[in-house]
């Protein structure tokens, strides 16, 4: 039999947050993930952008998120040896005049993170646009293709590691927490991502969880400082690698990659970039959206023995950190968690079974 304190279950984002704020806090946890290639946190580019949609306005919480996350993922990639965030701003080019109109708007009621280039030739070479463009600054790209795994060794080699499927009808709650095949502890933490929408004492939450979908593109040819957007994103990964997307599908049959996103995007690329490139893979999955748009942090209110950090949609990157470090601290040190995300407004939803 094994005692620990904690279990957590799954290792996206949210989970590998968890789990290193656990150890930080000097907690023993048992982490139990099957690995999955095509989970949302593995799929997903990992920027961190301050702006959001059409209208061109900030992030909910942002200036906090932005300054707790570059402290957090820091120390995370000292401790791991790896380079965990760098700066690439988010190089936005208008596909209409309306957009150009509605970022100089934008400029004139509130210029935070915000820039219009006066060179707006500087592009010409690479990609095809009619209307300018502007930038946001900062923008972050995190290095998941090289954080997670890293942090996954380091939880698989200090034999805290479980690589399986959770199976829910094997928990049992008991009077001092939890018990999971052989394993007992105080507390489980699901951070199941999309998979929470099967879960039996989450699966009541309002989650609206939407896919997304992306190309992995090879070029020789195209800037890597920058994230480039017009409609879709352009994120470098390395060298000559970039990733594409990404679609917000919320009426899909699957999660799948699909031909009709293939078809589109490679249709798109190939009249905004003008150098030649190769499609070397397609990727999709689900995203644990939420309907509020709020994450959903803390423990059950109906079973004081599960916790719960899930719901970023896309913005996991810059929202798990931070929430991540809310709910240990409230499990460790009874700390409070931001009322708008708490769990605990779902108390009457989460009663029914």
């Amino acid at each position: 039999m094994t005692t620990v304190d904690y279990v957590v279950v799954g290792q996206g984002v949210c989970g590998s947050f968890v789990a290193w704020n656990l150890e930080k806090a000097g907690q023993s946890f048992i982490m139990i993930d099957k690995p999955d290639p095509l989970s949302s946190s593995r799929v997903a580019a990992g920027i961190i952008n301050p702006v959001t949609g059409r209208r061109i306005v900030q992030t909910w919480m942002i200036d906090t998120l932005l300054d707790h996350a570059g402290k957090a993922y820091a120390q995370l990639g000292e401790a791991l040896g790896v380079e965990a965030m760098t700066q690439k701003n988010s190089v936005s080019f208008f596909p209409s005049p309306q957009m150009l109109q509605a970022f100089i708007g934008r400029l004139d009621e509130d210029a935070a993170y915000l820039f219009f280039p006066a060179d707006q030739e500087k592009y010409r070479n690479q990609f095809r646009y009619d209307f300018g463009y502007g930038e946001i600054s900062p923008c972050y790209a995190v290095n998941l293709a090289e954080l997670l795994p890293s942090l996954r060794a380091r939880i698989k080699n200090n034999n805290r590691l479980i690589e399986e499927t959770f199976d829910h009808s094997l928990l049992q709650l008991t009077g001092e927490g939890i018990a999971y095949k052989d394993i007992r502890a105080s507390r489980i933490i699901f951070c199941d991502g999309a998979g929470a929408m099967h879960n039996p004492w989450f699966r009541n939450l309002p989650f609206a969880c939407n896919k997304g979908e992306a190309l992995i593109i090879k070029s020789d040819h195209l800037p890597t400082d920058k994230v480039f957007k017009k409609s879709l994103s352009l994120a470098p990964l390395s060298e000559n690698l970039f990733w594409t997307g990404s679609s917000y599908e919320w009426d899909f049959q699957d999660d799948k990659p699909s031909a009709l996103f293939r078809q589109r995007t490679e249709k798109h690329l190939r009249e905004w970039i003008k150098s030649p490139f190769e499609i070397t893979d397609h990727l999709a999955s689900l995203r644990p959206a939420t309907v509020e748009r709020k994450p959903f942090v803390g423990i059950h209110p109906h079973y004081p023995q599960i916790a719960i950090l899930n719901g970023m949609g896309a913005k996991g990157c810059s929202l798990a950190p931070y929430f991540a470090g809310q709910l240990v601290d409230h499990l460790v040190k009874n700390a409070p968690i931001m009322e708008e995300a708490d769990v605990s407004r779902f108390r009457r939803i989460l009663g029914r079974q």
